[in-house]
């Protein structure tokens, strides 16, 4: 039987748990701005751990090399992209910003460059992306110099296999070399990313590792690992390991749900809240109204019914995969406000008849529409309410997949949602 709900009042709701929901929080804070945060499991979790702004880009052979220039140029054939209604200079910022945070939180990343990075994925293929985590760095950079590298992977570890990673890099990087090992205390049957990246979080189990690495590195300088480093310190962890082995080890992405997805999740639920958020996690909110005295959320838990009344709402709650979005057999809604979403005139025209069809298919750009201050829009083109504000993958005009651009459109129009919502904020003071 529940009880009374329990009430909180903030400046800020942000709704929404994936990369835009923790970045609005976190541009949220660093503004000092009040704030409670909500939202069911996101898909932190699926990511590899990079920061992609562009590595893709429409109607342009090959991959993107310079995002910025390819910024522009996104501006010129399709600006309604999210991305084109952010200045180029805040998007910089955000990605410095966001960037910053995390490595004053202790998970260290590359400093967005004036390029992006080569960067290995989980089967040994490679993608463009801004950022990557420090614990990946040397990867990069072992590639371009084509150093002595051994990939070691592990006896009953699924989702990553060293001899995929050497056999899609075995022209571009001859030196190449794989082996596989036990792992310390889990040399039989299955082995888990996650298991293994917190047993690493002991000394005894590091030494281990590093001496059955040695047993198997040869002369190689570099190591390559799948990504299970730690999972609170693993900027520590990989320290700890290069002493104990004399060589440069780095971390590949495994296949999701990652190490380096969950770390960042972890790392924004733990930090978060010591800086003064309300954060209520795996909750979905029921319920989100306005009236004159602000906005009023409407969740639960398992101890009963929770209302949060804040100034203002940033609406952050993802495509299909995060629930922001839902799929139904007349079309695709908005499930919170109803908000109208732009999308194919029928289901019938939601994909294309190839899967790998190079145009992408249409439902992937299907999305709910802002004006120039990421306030959503009504189905006459008016703003919803001006206590409102959008930011992320819910946005319409853009493929994040295929444009890997997942991240720079989630971070960027967090960064532009919340500047937005601390002009109003303000105005009202």
């Amino acid at each position: 039987m529940s009880g009374a709900p329990r009430h909180f009042t903030t400046q800020l709701a942000v709704i929404g748990s994936g990369i835009a929901g923790f970045a609005a929080s976190i541009f949220a804070v660093n503004r000092k701005i009040a704030t409670a945060q909500v939202g069911n499991t996101g898909a932190v979790a699926y990511t590899t751990g990079y920061l992609d702004l562009i590595g893709k880009l429409d109607g342009t052979p090959g991959v993107v090399g310079d995002p910025w220039q390819a910024l522009q140029r996104l501006r010129e054939i399709e600006p309604k992209h999210p991305l084109c209604r952010v200045a180029a200079g805040d998007v910089r910022q955000a990605f410095a910003e966001f960037t910053a945070f995390l490595g004053e939180c202790g998970l260290a990343y590359s400093t967005p460059g004036a390029g992006n990075i080569t960067a290995l994925t989980p089967v040994g293929t490679l993608k463009q992306t801004l950022c990557v985590p420090a614990t990946m760095a040397p990867g990069p950079r072992a590639l371009a110099a084509k150093a002595p590298c051994v990939i070691v992977d592990f006896r009953g570890l699924k989702g990553f296999s060293g001899a995929e990673v050497v056999a899609n890099l075995r022209q571009r990087w001859p030196q190449l070399t794989t082996q596989r090992i036990g792992f310390p205390g889990m040399d039989r049957g299955e082995v888990y990313p996650e298991v293994m990246a917190r047993a690493l979080e002991v000394p005894a189990t590091r030494e281990k590792l590093a001496a059955a690495l040695n047993g198997v590195a040869g002369s190689a300088g570099i190591i390559g690992l799948p990504a299970m480093l730690g999972m609170y310190r693993p900027d520590h962890v990989r320290a700890e390991l290069e002493r104990l082995t004399g060589r440069e080890i780095f971390e590949i992405p495994t296949m999701p749900p990652s190490v380096p997805g969950i770390r960042l999740r972890e790392l924004f639920q733990q930090v978060l809240p010591q800086r003064g958020v309300t954060l209520i996690p795996q909750q979905r909110v029921a319920a989100l109204s306005f009236d004159g005295d602000g906005a009023t959320l409407a969740l639960s838990d398992s101890f009963g019914p929770i209302r949060i009344h804040a100034q203002a709402v940033i609406l952050a709650t993802g495509r299909l995969l995060s629930g922001g979005l839902e799929a139904h057999p007349a079309g695709i809604r908005e499930h919170l406000l109803d908000l109208p979403v732009t999308q194919p005139a029928a289901r019938a025209d939601w994909y294309r008849e190839r899967y790998t069809d190079p145009r992408g298919h249409p439902l992937h750009r299907a999305g709910i529409e802002v004006d120039d201050s990421f306030r959503p829009l009504t189905r006459a083109g008016r703003r919803y309410d001006e206590r409102l504000f959008a930011a992320g993958v819910i946005l319409a005009h853009q493929d994040w997949i295929r444009g890997r651009s997942g991240a720079g459109i989630a971070i960027a129009t967090a960064f532009k949602a919340v500047t937005e919502a601390e002009r109003f904020l303000a105005g009202r003071s």
